[in-house]
This record gives C-alpha cells, structure tokens and sequence, in this order.
C-alpha cells in the first residue's frame, strides 16, 4: 500500500546517462530534457559554474581555475563526484512539480559495463535523489524505444552507437542472447579527426571543432560529391591561429580506423548468433541507433560488409531514452530485463 502512493506521488524518470549528451523522460510528460554531460567547475571554490549546454560552450575556453569536466568516458562514469552534480541538476531540471517522495528511476548503460561501475552508476543516483535505481543495458532501451517485439521467440539485432560506446546485441525473449560492446563510438572519431590534423598540418584544433567536421563533411562510404571546408586550430609550428581547408576525402580516411573496428565488432556479433536468431535478422534486418549511426554512409557500408538490411531510425538520439520510459511505465512487465538496486 505504502509502495503505490510513494509511486503515485512521485515523478518517476528515466535517463539515458550518455557519454556525450544525457536525455531525462518524466514519466507522463515525455522527454523533458537533452543535454550534453558537460559540468563547468571552479577549482578554487569547488563550486559548480555550470550544467549540461551552458558547461559544454564553455569547453576549451575557460580560464585556468575554471575546468569543463565531461565526467562519463566510454560510457562509464570517470568521475563520481561530477556526476553526481550533474544527475542532480539535471533530475532538478526536469522535475517541475517537487513532490516530498523521491522518484524511481530508470538508467541506461553499456552491456559490457563490469560490477564496480553498475554500482558507480547506482550511487551516484541514489545519492542524486533517487528512491529506487533500476539498470537497463543500451541495446535492450534503444530496441524496446524503436517498437522492437523483444519479448517474442525472435531475433532482434541493434546497433547503438553513442559518444563512448557501441553496442551490438542481439535480442530475444526479453533478454540479450548475444553482445558485444566495444569502447569505440562518436568520441573516438573526433579524436581521430584531430589526429589527423594534427599530423597532416601540425595544426591543433578542439574536440567541438572536430565534432562540427565531423558532422559536415564527414562519412564513412565515398560521397557522389566530395565536399570542403573551412577549420581554425591553432598552428603548431608558430603559435599563430590559422584557418585551412580540410576535405571529406581526408576525414574519411581519419575515420576509417575507427570505422572498421565497429564494422569488424558487428560481424563477430553476427558470428557469435545461434543460427535460428541469424535467420530472423535476415528476414529483419539490423536496426541502427545512437547519435553517431547518423555518420553518412555508415548503414552503407555495414550493408555492403554483412549483405543484410540496415535500418537507420528516423530519431536514433532518442530511442534509449524513449525505451527506458516504456520500462519505468510497466516495470512489472520489463521485470526479467531490469537490474534493481538495494533500498534505502
């Protein structure tokens, strides 16, 4: 009895911890909130400067006692007590309506997510203002939000490729039969893109920098027109900024290494699933997710290298998010693929 009006009460969420970007869904009010895990902190006074879009413009372009921390990498939580800040401000954000009872909430992270971690994540939430933690593996969100029938005797395949991490399952009977998770995703593209700056006109520009390159000219299969543009960084030679033209032939080539290691992650999936479930995701497909499988030419390329179908869907930022909603609504149906946290 106690249990359904701390439910009733309470603004249950559900959160998409997002190396890149974080998603908060209310619970009867949809998405309320995507912003980038981004916290802006005064090392002098410890004070937190700023959260989430307001933290991220200030990235590379702060002074010395003020630092930009993106306190998640690949995935994972690198900074505990960040992230608790940011967890906080953000449940504040979408919570219009303060009720007394704290909400449960419902949090996405990687499949390959070890012990220690999962309890990082817990934490971090519980001492954020969470009732009850439950855990949802990436994979298993993004294809319950894309409408995927997860709970029948057939195989559903996903790719997810966030900031940090891509994840690879595939999906049956509430429960992941076969995944894989590499540390390989949207970050580890810009960092290639520097790289290759870097080496190629001892130039240095900012990770935003190679982000926007990315985003404009960058692809992973050639392009019916190769297209130009123009980049600031600074030189490295002189120390003077600089402006040079870089083309999408050359991102493409920075790309490729981490490019190939997602493609070569997607066909050890495919070998590692039991024949049956291989046969429905020929008749099916593979469904793509994730920020970064909005990359051109990616489903291209993972079409040519599998000859399966590749269906990019039509908003991947949000399908982790809109899939841990749908759980935080029936939680008793969603029981045998949720991880519940301790009581307190």
């Amino acid at each position: 009895m106690l249990d359904r009006l701390a439910n009733y009460f309470s603004n249950d969420i559900a959160i998409d911890l997002g190396t890149a970007n974080t998603l908060v869904y209310v619970k009867g009010s949809g998405i309320v909130l995507n912003e980038p895990s981004v916290v802006a902190v005064d090392q002098k006074t410890k004070k937190v400067y700023a959260v989430g879009a307001e933290a991220k413009a200030m990235l590379g372009k702060t002074p010395a006692h003020i630092v930009a921390i993106r306190p998640l990498k690949d995935g994972v939580i690198a900074d505990f007590e960040i992230t608790e800040v940011m967890l906080r401000e953000f449940i504040k954000k979408a919570q219009k309506k303060r009720f007394f009872i704290r909400p449960r909430i419902v949090i996405a992270v990687p499949s390959g997510i070890t012990e220690v971690e999962r309890r990082a994540v817990t934490d971090s939430a519980q001492n954020a203002g969470a009732r009850e933690v439950y855990l949802i593996a990436e994979p298993v969100a993004s294809a319950i939000g894309v409408g995927l029938p997860v709970d029948k005797p057939s195989g559903n395949m996903v790719i997810d490729i966030g900031g940090g991490t891509t994840e690879i399952a595939v999906i049956a009977l509430n429960g992941i039969v076969t995944d894989m998770s590499i540390r390989v995703a949207g970050d580890e593209m810009d960092e290639a893109i520097v790289l290759h700056i870097k080496k190629a006109y001892n130039l240095l520009i900012g990770d935003q920098t190679a982000e926007h390159v990315k985003m404009v000219i960058g692809s992973a299969t050639k392009l019916k027109k190769e297209e130009e543009m123009e980049i600031k960084g600074r030189d490295l030679v002189s120390g003077i900024p600089k402006t040079l033209k870089i083309s999408s032939v050359e991102v493409r080539e920075a790309l490729a290494e981490p490019v190939s290691q997602i493609v070569a992650a997607v066909k050890t999936a495919l070998e590692q699933t039991p024949p049956e479930l291989a046969a429905d995701i020929v008749d099916r497909g593979i469904v793509m997710t994730g920020g970064s499988s909005l990359l051109r030419g990616l489903d291209t390329l993972l079409k040519e290298e599998t000859n399966l179908p590749i269906n990019v869907v039509e908003d991947p930022l949000t399908c982790v998010v809109l899939g841990c909603g749908k759980v935080l609504s029936n939680l008793h149906q969603y029981e045998r693929i949720i991880m519940k946290s301790s009581r307190f």
